[in-house]
């Protein structure tokens, strides 16, 4: 009898479902050519297989192509609408400029100093990927989702909880980094609103650096909370009407002067006339927030300088609308 052969073992790659690679392991790693960050990517028909293996819709999860040259790789799959599932690959110094990465799934991937000049990204998945150093040039960025928040802003927070500080800082500056990258990238393909967004989180991110409990986080911290950085004309008209509410309470409970006698919380009078009260308090607040002063409601006793307060509030408050809505516009 002749003795049979010994099964060949796959890879022991197991993608985030729980599937395993169905190619054959090779080496003592135990993982195929795709996956053993040991074998050499460089030879000329990698780009060929890479673009087979994805016309077939085969899973690229986890592929180690640190460094291959991909330039003008078609990552297409041959289902219409099917995406390319390149999720934490490591691409780090690959070069794949002109490429075609429509709708490809690259959430987690390795991205470090990763080249898509002039390539084709329109739709794709880049949640959680490592974006430092990756040169997005010329490239087509539309309907990109990128995440909430990057790589190194997750790490970043985790070893901050862990009380890794010197570690978090680090992680912050490499952040603040890349959303400086970003931003440029959005402006320069016309994506304003997206530019916007990163051009807060660089900020964000540089205050994160700053000492705990400084002037210049305080500060630094109200402006975002005011304006988000010059870019939520929301943040604005929130906080304009919180103080118009808070100052018209705060009128009501102290008191001011209208036509017809005082204007002040009396319980004995019965809700309705409290409401009317309220809502010429609510008048007050309002022509005062905004510096008009007709003068047929006036402050008395401590409500003055509650009213001095809400008019310098009110002229900053509109001086910064106009600024934060002009600066949107321009762009």
């Amino acid at each position: 009898m002749t003795e049979s052969a010994e099964p060949q073992l796959t890879c022991r790659f197991t993608a985030s479902d729980g599937s395993p690679c169905p190619e054959p392991a090779q080496g003592q790693a135990g993982l195929c050519f795709w996956h053993d960050p040991e074998c050499s990517k460089d030879g000329a028909d990698v780009k060929a297989r890479l673009e087979a293996l994805a016309h077939a819709g085969r899973s690229l999860e986890g592929f180690a192509l640190r460094g291959a040259d991909l330039r003008d790789a078609h990552l297409t799959s041959g289902d219409v609408g099917r995406r390319v599932n390149l999720s934490r690959a490591d691409l780090s110094r690959a070069n794949l400029a002109d490429g075609h990465l429509f709708n490809t799934d690259l959430r987690g991937a390795n991205l470090l100093k990763t080249s898509f000049r002039a390539a084709n990204l329109n739709n794709a998945l880049l949640d959680g990927a490592n974006l430092l150093g990756t040169e997005f040039d010329a490239a087509s960025l539309e309907r990109v989702h990128w995440g909430r928040h990057l790589h190194q802003e997750r790490l970043a927070h985790q070893s901050l909880r862990e009380g890794r500080v010197e570690e978090a800082l680090t992680l912050f500056g490499e952040a603040e980094v890349i959303y400086r990258v970003l931003t440029g990238v959005a402006e320069r393909s016309g994506h304003h609103a997206i530019a916007g967004h990163f051009y807060r989180n660089e900020k964000v991110m540089r205050r994160m650096q700053m000492p705990p409990w400084s002037r210049d986080r305080a500060w630094s911290k109200l402006v975002d909370l005011l304006c988000g950085y010059g870019e939520e004309t929301d943040r604005v008209i929130g906080f304009s009407l919180l103080v118009i509410a808070l100052c018209a309470l705060g009128y009501f409970l102290l008191g001011v002067h209208g036509p017809e006698g005082e204007l002040v919380l009396q319980p004995r009078l019965g809700l309705m006339r409290n409401l009317i009260a309220f809502g010429e308090c609510v008048y007050f607040s309002v022509i005062t927030f905004t510096t008009v002063g007709y003068g047929d409601v006036t402050p008395m006793g401590i409500a003055r300088l509650l009213a001095m307060l809400e008019a310098f509030t009110g002229a900053f408050s509109i001086s910064l609308f106009v600024v934060v809505f002009v600066r949107k516009m321009m762009r």
